[in-house]
């Protein structure tokens, strides 16, 4: 399929070609939403913890006796309906983290990349990285291209300059090919790559990376 090249007032300057199997397949949105989910439980900390009757500091000697006294009946001060008791069914340390296979994970970033693709939201843009590390010129280059809502700028490397300029716009995050992943995919409205950014996700999720369908493999030539 073809991404268009847009100069830093959005006008279209040239077309470059970009591979099918990242950028043009049909998205998997149940493999998305699975991607998705997985990698919001992986950021929870599952820190959690609560002290039980048993871990509790305290007497484990019967408040008053049993019976003989018109009361209710009671145990330890260590009881959650005590003041300074335990809690009763409190959280506890927690792995909330899930594992998703390799091949999933790959196919759910070009899903997204796929989908962005399809809807015209992604722009390869001619001087995406700005000379000074100042925030005014991406502003300036997002006010250029008409973008007011969540954008993802990719690069092909890290550029710090570009970093250190986009962090103070709270919309905005940079980052590089290597880092893309289905949540910033998935929340960004307009993805704007450079185009050395689009080959480094071509090497990155296509070619030898993609999965050889079952039946295709080729009997290797000794």
């Amino acid at each position: 399929m073809k991404l268009p090249v847009v100069d830093a007032q959005g006008n279209v300057v040239r077309e470059i070609e970009a591979a099918d199997e990242v950028f043009g397949i049909e998205p998997n949105r149940w493999v998305l939403h699975q991607a998705y989910v997985a990698q919001m439980a992986n950021r929870r900390a599952g820190g959690g913890h609560t002290l039980r009757r048993g871990e509790v500091r305290g007497s484990t000697r019967k408040i008053r006796r049993q019976k003989g006294l018109g009361r209710s009946r009671q145990g330890s001060i260590r009881a959650p309906h005590h003041v300074g008791g335990g809690i009763a069914h409190g959280p506890k340390p927690r792995d909330f983290s899930q594992r998703l296979p390799k091949q999933m994970r790959r196919l759910a970033i070009r899903s997204a990349l796929s989908a962005h693709a399809a809807a015209g939201e992604i722009l390869v843009v001619e001087a995406l990285v700005p000379p000074e590390p100042k925030t005014k010129l991406v502003a300036e280059l997002l006010e250029g291209l008409g973008i007011s809502r969540t954008a993802l700028l990719v690069t092909g490397e890290h550029e710090p300059v570009l970093h250190q300029a986009a962090r103070n716009i709270p919309f905005v995050k940079a980052m590089p090919a290597a880092y893309l992943n289905v949540v910033d995919l998935v929340n960004a409205h307009r993805v704007l790559m450079t185009e050395d950014a689009v080959r480094k996700a071509e090497a990155l999720w296509g070619g030898a990376n993609l999965k050889p369908r079952r039946g295709n493999r080729t009997a290797e030539v000794a």
